[in-house]
């Protein structure tokens, strides 16, 4: 089964809906993708939550380890990892019940899209956030 993501219509509306977001793989160092797209997002309004376990605090926000470490609901959890990783990424994504599973630009993985579409998840993969949320302007 193909990878599906939901219509540009349908990505506008949640970007507009969501408010927070989880950045899995964030990194601390401001040349890497995953901050510049954070940091744009951030510079948008929207909260961003860091998680990478190695960092102390990134764009001024503390850093968890994992997603359940989060307190509160989370709209997008958006990953910045190898799609090797979505899977377990996933899994997590799923205890926590938060909206939306985004996977950044280059990335999708077809066990991590069934995973969750068989729970009634939205999922994006291989998107820009950034580039997504410019588009709705």
């Amino acid at each position: 089964m193909a990878i599906e993501n939901p219509t540009r219509d349908e990505i506008r509306e949640i970007l507009k809906k969501a408010k927070r977001i989880a950045v899995v793989g964030l990194s601390d160092n401001p040349d890497r993708t995953s901050y510049m797209v954070s940091k744009a997002m951030q510079d948008a309004g929207y909260e961003i939550i860091p998680v990478n376990p190695t960092a102390e605090t990134i764009l001024g926000v503390k850093a968890v380890s994992s997603l359940k470490e989060i307190d509160g609901h989370v709209d997008i959890v958006n990953v910045f990892r190898r799609s090797e990783f979505l899977p377990e990424v996933a899994r997590e994504f799923a205890e926590i019940d938060a909206d939306i599973f985004w996977a950044q630009q280059g990335l999708e993985n077809e066990e991590a899209y069934q995973f969750l579409k068989e729970k009634g998840y939205t999922v994006v993969m291989d998107r820009c956030i950034k580039v997504e949320h410019a588009m709705t302007k």
